[in-house]
């Protein structure tokens, strides 16, 4: 249940953020400071789903605001502020995801390569890894959606707006998604159940 207190300051903070994003784009670092204290927690969560990683997340959550405050003066307001900066978030981590996955494809550590033609059957001890692993091989679209759905728990119509999409449109791809983690964690669960 919300505390009503909390739920009126956040009331009275969504006010006055025209002011504050008017401030921001006149150059105001305060205002920029008051933005970002309020929303770099969710964005650094964000973040942190996606990357993993939580030096990464950080950097990935300082580059979303360095690119949100660059381009503030293109925000609309068709949707919240809050909302817009959830795309921002999306769209530096996603491509940031993209250059770590080249990168990692491409290294390789000796040892691991002197094994890899043995070959192994036997179950992963850890199913969280498992599970990760699992969700990372998800393509973008469904990982993304089943990550703030089923992970953060932003509600369809969130997702929706962040993604530009229909409702519709998010309800089936976390279906897909579910369908897709059951099928890659089949084996798995065969294995463990042994």
């Amino acid at each position: 249940m919300t505390n009503p207190a909390v739920a009126v300051e956040a009331q009275r903070f969504v006010n006055r953020e025209p002011e504050l994003i008017a401030r921001v784009i006149a150059g105001d670092r305060l205002a920029a400071r008051e933005l970002y204290d309020a929303h770099a927690p969710r964005v650094f969560r964000l973040a942190f789903r996606f990357a993993g990683d939580g030096d990464l997340a950080r950097e990935l959550t300082q580059e979303t605001f360095i690119r949100a405050f660059a381009q503030l003066g293109r925000f609309r307001g068709d949707s919240a502020l809050a909302t817009w900066l959830h795309r921002v978030t999306i769209s530096v981590v996603s491509n940031a995801m993209r250059k770590v996955k080249r990168f990692r494809a491409r290294e390789a550590d000796l040892d691991e390569a002197m094994t890899l033609t043995v070959e192994s059957r036997r179950a992963d001890p850890d199913l969280r890894d498992t599970l990760y692993r699992a969700i990372d091989e998800l393509p973008d679209i469904y990982r993304v959606t089943f990550v703030m759905h089923d992970v953060e728990g932003y509600t369809h119509e969130e997702i929706a707006d962040v993604l530009g999409v229909a409702e519709g449109t998010c309800k089936s791809r976390l279906s897909v998604a579910r369908a897709q983690l059951r099928e890659k964690l089949a084996p798995f669960a065969k294995e463990w159940l042994e």
